[in-house]
């Protein structure tokens, strides 16, 4: 049985489009691609775990300090939050 192959479109047109998924990421990720302008505020441990809301085709939304906040901060904005790990 093959497994079907979709692009970033046909996926997040699955089921809902208000679905988000919320991943686990280091800061050092965050802190690497985002413009130094927009860090000089925020101080962030490169080893700290975040966490990111995604549209289901990938794009990040927000990035919060932990898990509860971001799944809440998804339903505050009527999406339908999953866990990936």
């Amino acid at each position: 049985m093959m497994t079907p192959v979709l692009t970033t479109e046909a996926f997040a047109a699955l089921g809902a489009p208000n679905l988000v998924y919320v991943r686990p990421i280091k800061a050092a990720e965050i802190i690497a691609n985002t413009p130094a302008a927009q860090m000089q505020s925020i101080e962030l441990d490169p080893d700290q775990t975040l966490y990111a809301v995604h549209r289901a085709d990938g794009e990040r939304l927000a990035v919060l300090t932990d898990r509860d906040a971001a799944m809440a901060a998804a339903l505050a904005h009527e999406l339908a939050p999953v866990s990936v790990h």
